[in-house]
């Protein structure tokens, strides 16, 4: 289980409200993930309880290989620091890429 701390969870909350789902989902993947990946920055305490019904990212129906959330996670960093690279620290990277991991690990522990 990941544990973030107070930093890192404001570091990814205050990045993520200034996001702008419509511009980015055309750079990275479908309105639907992002909005998941909103979804999770609300319940980073409890990430596998909030990716627990799959259907949200209806990954039953596409069938991704779980290694692709790992992939999936790099390539929102890389959009992420594409559109905010003032705002994009090292310290905001790092936080970032340890949700992206959390929330690839949660998505792959409901395919074992």
């Amino acid at each position: 289980m990941v544990h973030f701390t107070t930093e890192e969870k404001a570091a990814v909350a205050s990045l993520w409200a200034k996001v702008n789902v419509e511009v980015v989902r055309g750079e990275s993947l479908a309105r639907k993930v992002l909005n998941s990946f909103g979804n999770a920055i609300k319940h980073m305490d409890d990430l596998k309880g909030t990716f627990a019904d799959l259907s949200e990212l209806h990954c039953d129906k596409l069938h991704v290989d779980p290694e692709n959330f790992r992939l999936l996670g790099n390539m929102i960093l890389i959009v992420l620091a594409t559109h905010f690279s003032k705002e994009f620290t090292p310290q905001v990277q790092a936080a970032w890429q340890n949700l992206t991991n959390a929330v690839a690990n949660a998505l792959a522990h409901k395919y074992h």
